[in-house]
């Protein structure tokens, strides 16, 4: 039993020497952790747009994706054809923890929402109106009958005649 306790203990100067000469090799960020993500709802109405985050992650509607948890906020784009295409901001919320809870960090809007609405197809294009040509008279006289009158028949004087 000695011995083992002497090999045991021997073995951990052994590594101890090594690992205090590795040492400028060994990084504390084996112990951090994973950067924390944050799962979002993504929807719109109609269903089926395409919704992309601004840091990458996106799906097609409604669905949730999963982010990196954000320094700051991001936007969420939702695009489906025959539709207009939206935007919509979403807030980071970081709650610290303490002893007895952990950090955490939240989404505001969850689930994020989009109202597309169609987009207005285009007015058709209209010829120009032209105007109609006037249908020729059946039986026009060949002179009217008050260009035939002579002015002098006439009840009202012409002011017009005699010069010209």
């Amino acid at each position: 039993m000695r011995r083992v306790i002497a090999v045991a203990l021997a073995g951990a100067g052994l590594l101890g020497a090594a690992g205090l000469g590795g040492c400028s090799s060994m990084s504390w960020d084996m112990f951090k952790s994973a950067p924390p993500t944050v799962q979002v709802r993504l929807e719109s109405n109609p269903p089926g747009a395409d919704a992309t985050t601004s840091m990458g992650p996106g799906c097609k509607t409604p669905c949730s994706v999963s982010v990196p948890a954000p320094e700051a906020p991001f936007t969420v784009a939702f695009a489906l054809p025959k539709h207009q295409p939206a935007s919509v901001p979403v807030n980071v919320i970081k709650n610290p923890g303490d002893f007895t809870t952990p950090a955490s960090v939240t989404t505001d809007p969850n689930p994020v929402f989009a109202e597309l609405q169609p987009a207005t197809p285009p007015k058709p294009v209209r010829k120009p109106h032209r105007p109609r040509k006037p249908k020729p008279a059946a039986a026009a006289p060949a002179v009217a009958p008050a260009e035939a009158a002579p002015a002098a028949a006439s009840p009202f004087p012409n002011p017009n005649a005699g010069k010209r």
